[in-house]
């Protein structure tokens, strides 16, 4: 068995990044830029009005002062003329300040009788955005991560299609003649796949396009077939029959497909069966079968593994410490990811550690990790955390 942070290290090591593709913007959410961008245009383009109110001359910023309104700027629509001394013109949030205007005195200030002004109040701000305020043209906008507000940031640049990493397609394998899909009657000796769904949204909630295949019978040619069904895919992931009984015949379909396996078995708690290698042009990465074993393993390895592939460093997920609400006792050989709960500030284990126990798995919403022979806790010690959601 190897540590967990070296199955890591030689997961992300077998990975490349995805290649580059240009999509539309409305379709690159969550995705990660791959090369910067430049801006083609400056935003705003013109010294805009930041109130609705009257354009007038630096002079006649007075109080008392009587202007004649001579026309109008509205978004969209500007007053094409010029704003003489003793001249006002109508103007809205985001319309172009007129040429001959310094400043904007808010409609709230001013009394209107007709064709006239009168000021009332003057304040110290111009409410004028000048032009190139937000940006300029050219202005980069570095590879990363495309939230919402860079999305916003992108589109006012006026750039339409933008450069990322290829989603990578992960080909999902759920193994075992005891499984049968949801919707499906069991038979007396048979459960329902559960973890094949689990572990779909943890990729594609990661930003890969999974692909669930049919459920793979415990035979030679059926894993075989089922397995050929996943080329094309980037990275293969299998459930369950990664272990070493008369069954699980994984690593020996696998490996007469012409698996390079690069381990097998890793020293943590839930999730000691795990192998992964290069098939092909694809990565292989075979998780237990238990579900909530295969749920840690996805967390763990799955994430930073996507999170490589689709440009990020791989780095294995953030941690935090926090107190424990109620004492642990000694951990064993292995590093333990443990279900638990968030109470106030600190964090309370379940009793309950089963890896089939979906239940309790429900009810967690964060895992805490103890190291390899780490010894009993009272309430209080601080413990390294993992967020699930």
């Amino acid at each position: 068995m190897i540590p967990v942070a070296e199955a890591l290290d030689r997961i992300c090591a077998l990975l490349s990044t995805m290649p580059v593709e240009h999509v539309p913007l409305r379709e690159c959410a969550g995705r990660i830029l791959a090369q910067p961008v430049s801006a083609r245009r400056t935003q705003p383009p013109f010294a805009a009005s930041a109130m609705d109110g009257y354009a007038i001359g630096e002079s006649d910023a007075q109080v008392g002062h009587s202007l004649r309104v001579v026309g109008e700027s509205q978004a969209g629509l500007g007053f094409n003329g010029e704003v003489s001394a003793g001249c006002a013109v109508r103007i809205f949030t985001g319309a172009p300040v007129p040429s001959g205007a310094q400043r904007v005195v808010i409609q709230e200030d001013v009394t209107r009788s007709l064709d006239s002004i009168t000021l009332n109040s003057i304040d110290q701000g111009l409410h004028i955005r000048p032009a190139g305020a937000d940006f300029s043209k050219g202005d980069i906008v570095s590879a990363g991560l495309i939230t919402p507000a860079r999305i916003a940031l992108l589109a006012a640049m006026n750039i339409a299609e933008v450069p990322v990493y290829r989603r990578p397609v992960v080909a999902l394998i759920a193994t075992g003649d005891e499984l049968v899909v949801p919707g499906e009657q069991p038979g007396p000796d048979q459960i329902v796949s559960s973890n094949i769904y689990a572990v779909t949204a943890i990729v594609q909630a990661a930003g890969a396009t999974p692909r669930i295949l049919p459920i793979a019978p415990d035979t030679l040619d059926g894993l075989r077939d089922v397995l050929d069904m996943a080329r094309g895919a980037d990275l293969i992931v299998t459930l369950g029959g990664a272990s070493v009984g008369d069954h699980d015949l994984v690593a020996q379909v696998a490996g007469d497909a012409g698996l390079a396996l690069d381990f097998y078995k890793v020293a943590m708690r839930p999730g000691k069966p795990l192998m992964a290698g290069r098939l092909g042009d694809a990565i292989m990465i075979g998780l237990p079968g238990n579900p909530v074993s295969a749920f840690v393993c996805a967390h763990v390895f799955l994430r930073p593994a996507l999170d490589r592939m689709l440009g990020g460093t791989g780095a294995p997920l953030p941690r935090s410490v926090m107190p424990l609400t109620k004492a642990l006792g000694p951990n064993a050989g292995r590093e333990h990811y443990m279900r638990a709960v968030r109470e106030g500030d600190g964090v309370r284990v379940y009793d309950r550690q089963d890896s089939s126990l979906l239940s309790v798995l429900d009810a967690s919403d964060i895992l805490v990790v103890r190291a390899p022979n780490d010894p009993a806790r009272i309430a209080g010690d601080m413990v390294e955390t993992i967020p699930l959601h």
